[in-house]
């Protein structure tokens, strides 16, 4: 949070000056703080938890290392920040898609292209999951934050699934989790896996030419898969 204006600052006038300087001493905060974030993503992205520095951040941003401990309060703060505002960008995407005037089955169709385009786009992203699991999740466990971001993706699956149960279109021996856990799967492999994958198969899984042929088979498989009659059904 940015510090109050100076007693200098108030000095200058009771009213006009006063108003005018808190509003960009506000702005110039949250510049600060965005630019660091920004800059921490990809040095922990890139460097991982343990590998990562903050003198590193503070030097490619226009601040101090002083300044981030600041605003976050440590290292392990501005690596569950970054976490938090990573999640949270995935999340706000889910929520503004508008399911309520959709076919249920086109409405999956839209979940899977949103989820495969957002960690095609973001692979900083794909490899702090990554490095996060590989702690345990002990940092992602620490954030009141990102403990209620599971509800938007669920809530979002959960209106879908319901419009389709009650159409008759989908099998009713899945749940939301479920699906969001198959999205993934597809999602956060291709990124994740795309340099082992292309070295052992020649085939780089990223390649612009295959994107929209994989896209679809994303939807397609979710959507076959949702309405499949279940076995023994």
């Amino acid at each position: 949070m940015a510090a109050l204006p100076s007693g200098e600052d108030r000095a200058l006038g009771a009213d006009g000056p006063e108003l005018a300087v808190a509003p960009e001493r506000v702005r110039d905060a949250e510049r600060t703080r965005a630019d660091i974030l920004a800059v921490a993503t990809a040095e922990f992205a890139d460097r991982g938890y343990a590998g990562a520095r903050i003198n590193e951040i503070a030097a490619k941003t226009s601040t101090t290392k002083r300044m981030i401990y600041y605003y976050f309060g440590g290292k392990e703060q501005l690596y569950v920040a970054v976490l938090e505002q990573a999640y949270s960008r995935i999340r706000g995407l889910e929520r503004q898609l508008d399911v309520e005037h959709l076919d249920p089955v086109e409405a999956v169709r839209e979940l899977c292209g949103l989820t495969f385009d957002h960690h095609e786009a973001h692979p900083d992203f794909i490899r702090l999951v990554s490095i996060e699991n590989i702690h345990h999740a002990e940092h992602l466990l620490h954030s009141a934050v990102l403990s209620g971001l599971a509800n938007p993706a669920l809530d979002v699956l959960g209106t879908i699934l319901d419009r389709g149960w009650a159409a008759g279109l989908f099998r009713d021996d899945v749940d939301a989790l479920d699906v969001h856990q198959f999205i993934s799967a597809f999602c956060i492999f291709r990124t994740a896996n795309r340099h082992t994958f292309g070295a052992i198969f020649a085939r780089d899984m990223l390649d612009p030419a295959r994107r929209e042929h994989q896209r679809r088979m994303l939807g397609d498989a979710v959507v076959a898969w949702l309405t499949a009659r279940p076995a023994g059904g």
